[in-house]
């Protein structure tokens, strides 16, 4: 009687329960004396029981608990929402003006440098290559996504933001005296968009009013749109590289295109032209003024002046220059390039900082008198044992990221007169990991909108952004110096987030104003969420600017999350392919069963992996 005296609940039904005894216990009581007694367990796991045993009232009184401390308007720095976007009118079809324009006479590449096959690992490009394969099979045969709702990436340039939903984008910006508004929408597209790319604002540009741009890539087509003051947009032209786009960005108005074979393509602003140009396979690059620095697989770095193109050589090949060569000649699977402020006539120190598929971390400087001798190698460091995945040289750090669940390694940095001296150290200034279950492909491509970071400008504090497990509400934000947790954000409405991105917005044109960091978060029902990030760093600069006061627990600084508790409710039910990028050791942190990591890990192809943890008196 005192398990049926609820009609139509799992007790009226069954007699044997297979459950976790410690949680059943309130569950009885409850049953007993229609009265709550939660005890120290968590409402959550509580009311997740109650769900599975149809227990209504329960359930109710759970959800008001909850409530208690979450509220549809956010925390303090949470920062505004937009909602989901009209879905757009289908665009009409236009051939490719590159493919037919420039590439036909073309009957081969050109040739390539020799190109070092061992210590190689798969483009630096944000898995670009995989997360083309994965969109192609999320179409359906009507050629639809299977969740076109979802936000799949976001960029932000200056005081705008672009938004890539499945099949258009969309883009807003700021003004402090009206907030955010949307101010263009793209045609609905027939592919699927794998990368998006914005420039809302170049100084001393020669468009004028219309150097607002922003473009789509998918596969090998790349569609670029002008913005009119207006909102409206005109399509400027769709360009194909002919092979898979793996990065799409601005270098002032010029747009540039690469992929891991070996190939870069360029709109030039002012000639109106696309260009395609063979090099050698490239695993990584970066920017620096006008140039375009590339990372390549036979360990050497490449340079390109991307504002003299079209100009070309005799030889009809673009001025694509050779800037160093790795002493091991390992693949440059990461790049970062710092220029220093101006010191003299001469001009500026570049120092670049690049890591190799064997681990290697090297820092080499450019002297602003010795120009014509090259850069020279400053010092290397041998701390990681997996291909280096991203790397960040600032003003005051060095950071490195490899290939073993996101471990990473920070350097202090000390600089004479701007310029790198004697430091960074051989000792690092710490090591931890952005532990992150996401599944390599992400959403038909959506990985491409959750790289962890650093994000930030290179002469101030950069944090990375953290998402345990792919389905979920929750992103923990950490220094890029310490791993400390700066703080956690929770999506205002319960959505999962699909996407997210750290972007400095200009301040207003009140004398003093400074700009201001947000992170943005994108979600499942195609919302954008919005949180003060520059807030949160000033609360969290009140406690030890180094972290060692801000816990014991160990846990917190490996993981990013307060407790092994909390890690563990993060992973619950989290369902994960066999390729999914977890170390083969056993520890995924200090503690954590061993049980749970060889399930992870030796999971097999096809299965599902759940986790249930019950209690045992031994």
């Amino acid at each position: 009687q005192t398990l049926m005296w609820v009609p139509d609940s799992f007790f009226s039904r069954w007699i044997f329960i297979d459950r976790d005894p410690s949680l059943f216990a309130t569950i009885l009581n409850f049953l007993r004396t229609k009265e709550l007694y939660p005890r120290s367990i968590s409402v959550h796991m509580l009311m997740h029981e109650a769900e599975f045993y149809g227990i209504t009232p329960l359930v109710r009184k759970l959800q008001l608990c909850d409530e208690l401390d979450r509220s549809s308007c956010g925390n303090v720095l949470f920062n505004g929402y937009l909602p989901p976007p009209v879905y757009p009118a289908k665009r009409r079809n236009r051939h490719s003006v590159a493919g037919s324009q420039f590439m036909a006479g073309r009957v081969a590449p050109a040739e390539r440098a020799p190109v070092r096959r061992s210590n190689t690992m798969p483009p630096n490009l944000g898995n670009s290559g995989i997360l083309g394969r994965a969109s192609t099979e999320e179409r359906t045969p009507g050629g639809q996504l299977s969740d076109t709702g979802m936000v799949r990436i976001i960029c932000g340039h200056h005081n705008w933001i672009a938004v890539a939903y499945a099949q258009f984008v969309v883009c807003y910006r700021v003004k402090e005296s009206t907030g955010w508004q949307q101010v263009f929408t793209s045609p609905r597209l027939d592919w699927v968009i794998d990368r998006v790319a914005l420039n809302a604002k170049v100084m001393a540009g020669s468009l004028g009013d219309n150097d607002k741009m922003v473009a789509v890539a998918s596969g090998t087509e790349i569609i670029l749109w002008a913005i009119c003051p207006d909102g409206n947009g005109n399509e400027i032209g769709v360009f194909s590289l002919n092979v898979p786009v793996e990065a799409l960005f601005f270098v002032g108005n010029q747009l540039i295109a690469t992929s891991h074979t070996g190939k870069v393509g360029v709109w030039n602003a002012v000639t109106k032209h696309w260009q395609n140009q063979d090099v050698v396979p490239i695993s990584s690059y970066d920017t620096a003024g006008s140039f375009l620095i590339l990372g390549c697989n036979n360990g050497s770095i490449y340079y390109i002046d991307v504002q003299k193109f079209p100009l070309r050589m005799k030889d009809n090949d673009l001025l694509v220059t050779e800037l160093y060569r790795d002493p091991t000649e390992d693949a440059i699977t990461a790049l970062s390039v710092y220029l220093t402020p101006k010191t003299s006539d001469s001009g500026n120190w570049i120092e670049i900082a690049y890591g190799t598929s064997s681990g290697t971390v090297r820092v080499i400087v450019q002297h602003p008198e010795t120009v014509g001798s090259g850069p020279q190698l400053f010092q290397t460091f041998s701390v990681h044992r997996s291909p280096v995945t991203k790397i960040m040289l600032s003003e005051k750090h060095l950071i490195s990221v490899c290939a073993d669940n996101n471990h990473v390694r920070t350097w202090t940095v000390t600089r004479f007169r701007g310029m790198i001296s004697t430091q960074p150290g051989s000792t690092p200034l710490t090591s931890f990991k952005i532990l992150s279950l996401d599944d390599v492909d992400g959403h038909g491509g959506c990985s491409a909108g959750t790289e962890i970071g650093p994000y930030g400008e290179r002469d101030d504090q950069q944090v990375f952004i953290q998402r345990v497990v792919p389905d979920t509400d929750k992103l923990y934000v950490r220094l890029s110096s310490n791993g400390k947790r700066v703080c956690e954000v929770r999506s205002v409405d319960g959505t999962s987030i699909t996407a997210f991105m750290v972007h400095e917005c200009e301040g207003s044109s009140r004398i003093g104003s400074r700009p201001r960091r947000y992170l943005f978060s994108g979600h499942g029902n195609g919302s954008i969420q919005m949180w003060d990030l520059t807030t949160a760093m000033e609360i969290a600069g009140k406690v030890d600017i180094r972290g060692e006061t801000l816990s014991t627990d160990k846990t917190l600084l490996s993981t990013g999350v307060t407790t092994e508790d909390a890690l563990v409710r993060n992973i619950y039910k989290c369902s994960l392919p066999a390729n999914a990028p977890v170390s083969p050791s056993p520890r995924l942190c200090p503690g954590m069963p061993q049980l749970a990591a060889h399930l992870l890990t030796n999971s097999d192809a096809h299965a599902t992996v759940k986790w249930r943890f019950i209690p045992l008196n031994v």
